[in-house]
Order: C-alpha cells, then structure tokens, then sequence
C-alpha cells in the first residue's frame, strides 16, 4: 500500500532524503526511528504530495502520488504531531465535516459510533476541541480514519507529548486498525512505542535508511544499542 522506490529530495546541495526505498503492505506498521532531519518528515510530505521529489517515486496503492494527487489522497489520512481541528467545533462536528470532505455523510450515530471506537470518552463528543488535550484531538483523528475507511495511516511524531496512558492508548489503537489491514507509516523517536506497535522498524539518519528490522526479531535493548550505534552517540545506555 506504501512504497517508496530510489526516493530522493535536494534542497539545493543538501540532500534530505537519499535514495528511500521502503515499503507497508496491508496490516502492517513501518515505524521510521531517527533524529530531527533524518528525513521523516520529508519522506511522509513527499507521500502526501505536499513536496515533489528530485527523483524517484512514492507511491500509494499502487499510483505514483505526483501523477494521482487526488486520487491517492482519497486511500490516505495523516495525523501530523499536532493535529489541526476547528477548535469552535464539537468532536461530532469536526468528524462531520472532515469526513464529508472525504465524501463521507454519516448520521449523528455513526459519527458517535466511530468516535466511541477511537477511545474518545463520550462527555467529550459533544465539546468544543479547543478544550480538549493533544491525546482527545489525536483521537479524533484516529475516528477520522475508521470514518474514512482508510487504507493507509500516515503518522508524524503523533505520541510527542503525550502522557504515558494516552501515549500507551494511542498505541493500542494502531493494533486496531493494523488488524483492519490499514497500511500504517509513522515517525517517531520513541523507540519504546515503536518497539510496541510496529511490524518493522527503521533507523533513519542524513536521508538514508541505515538499518531495518522486523520488530518480533529485535529486543528493545537491542534496538536502543542499535539505534545508539547508527547516531554514532558515545554514551552507552545500560
């Protein structure tokens, strides 16, 4: 559902992603590991179509995302660090809209429905998102995804300031739709929460990706002295 072939991105002579060849099939989870300007970000923006590529090709479902921006769009919903919502709208309306967006039109018990199965407690549906914390909105957006019936599931840094529970939450709401079959991509620096949710693991640094793992075959202190390792850090975690 996700595949990325010699991805590349210059901005001038420097290099943010380099030759990226990755790909998520249907129910699985790539969590990308690496430190700010690993080129995650970049990678996610050129799925997104938000940024062309120098060269090489991202593809969505099969469609290059720069011949099919639209189309490509309607398999995807992205969930960036801080999600941006209507704050003067209720969960329920902001669901509504977004989802009618995607040419979605779903009763108030759908909405509701969806909402319930994204973990948001149901005092807060009918509340203004501007009262809500980073891990409600985060919810909102996961029920974005189930509204949508989405087959890919693009994540930048979603559990950056979460608490543990809602951090842990978010998580177990990834199993979920994993188990839907949704295609799921996520960077992060959390290589506990990766370590969690993911099928496989990536280690991004200067735009390349420097090792991968499938995610059952690698312990968490494997993964930290790996991670350590390709940053080249001196210190040595214990």
């Amino acid at each position: 559902m996700i595949t990325t072939n010699n991805l590349t991105k210059k901005f001038g002579d420097f290099v943010a992603v380099d030759n990226l060849s990755i790909s998520v099939k249907e129910g699985e989870i790539l969590c990308l590991l690496g430190a700010n300007g690993a080129g995650k970000s970049t990678t996610i923006n050129m799925l997104l179509n938000f940024i062309k590529p120098t060269s090489g090709t991202a593809e969505i479902n099969g469609m290059d995302v720069v011949k099919n921006p639209l189309k490509t769009k309607e398999f995807v919903t992205y969930i960036p660090e801080n999600l941006m919502l209507y704050p003067c709208l209720t969960a329920i309306e902001n669901l509504d809209y977004f989802s009618g967006i995607a040419g979605k039109k779903l009763s108030s018990k759908t909405l509701t429905d969806f909402l319930r199965e994204a973990g948001l407690q149901e005092t807060a549906f009918k509340k203004r998102i501007s009262t809500f914390s980073k891990g409600m909105r985060q919810k909102v957006g996961i029920a974005l995804a189930l509204a949508k019936d989405t087959k890919v599931l693009l994540l930048d840094e979603p559990t950056s300031g979460l608490d543990p529970k809602a951090s842990n939450e978010f998580g177990q709401l990834l199993q979920n739709l994993k188990n839907k079959g949704v295609a799921v991509l996520m960077a992060t620096h959390d290589l506990f929460r990766a370590k969690e949710v993911a099928t496989h693991i990536g280690i991004m640094k200067d735009g390349q990706l420097r090792q991968q793992f499938v995610a059952s075959d690698i312990s968490l202190p494997e993964l930290e002295k790996a991670y350590l390792d390709t940053m080249n850090y001196k210190e040595v975690l214990p």
